[in-house]
């Protein structure tokens, strides 16, 4: 059979498709990203070899000395990247080169906005990884053998970045990828040696695997003419050296953030990072970085996320999970440690005690990195909260060491500003505490309209009393577990009785009265509403508002209710207590009516609006309607 006729030409996945022509139209300005991309993903190969070749000894096929070459030829206007690392079969090539391989693909490109500036930044979290060379390339060959694979098995990818590739068996001696860029016109800078160094060493000096390039030869001396065939000779180009393993003092700003972008696959700075070197009874380095913006698939739950994991300097493997709880998915780095074993695996991970030690110490230094980006001035931590503060609000749950210190990271909306930006904090609320006060108060809604304007505030807005308006998903289930800060526990404004410590003698004297004159009206309401509520009740808490619903001190909060009942959860029956306002007018004409019909839709009404009021759904609305409709027609004939 020859080489023809296994020559297969297949298409690419449609994301893909979409994915090549919006990076190519949208990163032309930052060209230069595609060798970093290529000679990052070469040494990831290498790493790669590395690690598999502890147990297979015979992949590295006699030859350990590990390298990425660099080679341009400006005639033919071409750069190649080639490593020795653990190569591609054929079903690889085509499951690597022909499909975006991440969850999500689809609604990452639904979110493109078409504004090309960001786009670009979208397309940089995303991560391109090996199709930035279509950025410079309008042919690019991919030649590679996997490790410990015949010779014969090589394979050979070609395409134009297009609506195709093709793959055909070609014979390869070494093990290892071979990239060659056919640079477009505009592009040939990219086939000059003096162009090429100056981006290796700006974007890739960091790598621990040296990037070799042809040697300029030495001039002749003089009266001597240059040789005609000259020795071939390569020079590493960059470092060489693994980036967290030199001193912080040694390392420049611009060095620490182009390795985030080597371990992230970004395109933006860094926030912060933090570089740590530990000894004693254990003995690890740690490299930690807080993005700038959030993954496109951070709430999908099969996201990758973890640390590079190396082990005296091996790499052992990507996405290490283990050393980082879940509420900090989205940290990045490396941790590189010298007591686990070469041949560690996830499920040893997962069993190691000394991983538990570093997982603890790892967890707090990032809370310290973060405790330290909210004390500094400017805007850092309100991009960060922006980003990532629904995912820390997961920590107290899932984290009861550290609860104290995630729950001073924490930002709210409150009435101290009435804005819906969430810029204050827990430490801000308790030193505004007014004397007397013994809890931290909140009000969870469905959205912050719905909490800023909550009927249950009234009092607080009257006597001055601060609340935070919590209207994230994640809040009511936060507060479940968050219970208290710095001794003082939260209480929902609309859970239980309200007893407000700030009370004075007289106005609890004057609830009593309001309770005991009201006491008919309460009973009859009772009666009524008997299906719908667990209790009525007098109350003050309310100025302007006729009434609103309370849930009972143990009963599930309402936003809780309606987020477990729209994922199809079971929830416990319970019902609201209702509280009147018997001071408000409509109350007052309530306890008036001798009609007990009208009174009982009047009851219904003033119930609907309370359930209204608290941002819920009324079972049949057209009943309200009809209720509504009759009692202003008989108004409007009185």
């Amino acid at each position: 059979m020859t080489a023809d006729v296994k020559k297969e030409t297949l298409g690419f996945q449609t994301e893909a498709k979409q994915l090549l022509h919006l990076m190519i139209h949208s990163l032309y300005s930052n060209q230069e990203i595609f060798l970093r991309e290529l000679i990052s993903n070469a040494s990831d190969a290498i790493d790669k070899l590395r690690f598999a070749a502890l147990s297979d000894e015979s992949l590295l096929e006699g030859q350990g000395d590990y390298q990425v070459h660099v080679d341009v030829d400006k005639d033919a206007n071409t750069i190649s990247i080639s490593d020795n690392g653990i190569g591609m079969n054929r079903d690889e090539v085509v499951e690597h080169l022909g499909t975006i391989a991440k969850s999500g693909t689809a609604a990452f490109l639904e979110s493109l906005t078409g504004d090309q500036q960001k786009d670009s930044q979208l397309i940089g979290q995303f991560g391109v990884g090996f199709y930035s060379a279509f950025i410079v390339a309008d042919r690019v060959e991919v030649h590679t053998r996997k490790a410990g694979e015949a010779a014969d098995q090589g394979v050979l990818w070609e395409s134009h970045g297009e609506a195709e590739f093709s793959v055909e068996p070609q014979e390869k001696a070494d093990r290892g990828t071979s990239i060659t860029l056919y640079l477009k016109d505009g592009c040939k800078e990219f086939a000059e040696d003096f162009r090429v160094r100056s981006v290796i060493k700006k974007y890739s000096d960091h790598i621990s695997v040296p990037v070799m390039m042809v040697k300029p030869p030495e001039p002749p001396a003089e009266g001597e003419e240059a040789p005609e065939n000259p020795e071939v000779e390569y020079e590493a180009v960059n470092e060489a050296t693994a980036l967290w393993t030199r001193g912080r003092t040694e390392i420049s700003d611009d060095e620490y953030k182009e390795f985030y972008k080597h371990v992230s696959h970004d395109f933006d700075d860094p926030l912060t990072w933090s570089h740590n070197k530990v000894e004693g009874k254990l003995e690890y380095t740690s490299l930690l970085y807080i993005p700038r913006r959030a993954p496109f698939d951070m709430w999908n739950r099969d996201m990758a996320r973890g640390l590079k994991l190396y082990v005296q300097r091996t790499f052992i493997m990507d996405e290490a999970e283990q050393f980082l709880p879940l509420y900090l998915r989205f940290v990045k780095g490396v941790v590189d440690s010298s007591d686990l074993p070469l041949n560690v695996s996830r499920e040893i991970l997962q069993q190691d005690a000394s991983v538990d030690s570093m997982r603890g110490a790892v967890t707090k230094r990032v809370l310290d990195m973060l405790g330290k980006l909210a004390k500094k001035e400017g805007d850092d931590y309100a991009d960060f909260w922006k980003e990532f503060g629904q995912v820390l609000k997961e920590g107290p749950a899932e984290d009861f060491a550290n609860k104290e210190k995630i729950a001073k990271l924490l930002r709210f909306s409150t009435t101290h500003t009435d804005v819906e930006e969430q810029d204050q904090s827990l430490e801000d609320y308790v030193t505004r505490m007014q004397e007397n006060q013994e809890k931290i108060y909140y009000v969870v809604a469905e959205n912050f309209n719905t909490a800023k304007n909550s009927p249950h505030l009234e009092v607080f807005r009257k006597k001055g009393i601060e609340v935070l308006l919590l209207s994230d998903r994640v809040d009511d289930w936060l507060m479940n577990h968050l219970q208290e800060f710095d001794g003082k526990q939260f209480q929902d404004v609309a859970r239980g009785a309200l007893d407000l410590a700030t009370d004075s003698e007289e106005e609890k004297a004057e609830q009593e009265k309001l309770e005991k004159e009201s006491e008919a009206l309460v009973e009859r309401l009772g009666k009524v509403l008997e299906d719908k509520v667990a209790e009525v009740r007098a109350t003050g808490r309310l100025t302007d508002s006729a009434a609103c619903l309370v849930v009972g001190d143990f009963d599930m909060g309402a936003q809780m209710r309606r987020i477990m009942e729209q994922a199809g959860q079971p929830v416990p029956d319970s019902k609201p207590i209702l509280e009147v306002n018997p001071g408000h007018p409509l109350v007052t004409m309530l306890d008036q009516e001798a009609d007990e019909d009208r009174f009982a839709d009047l009851a219904t009404i003033v119930f609907d609006q309370a359930h209204l009021a608290e941002g819920g759904q009324l079972d049949d609305p057209a009943a309200y309607v009809t209720r509504m409709n009759r009692l202003l027609l008989e108004m409007s004939k009185a």
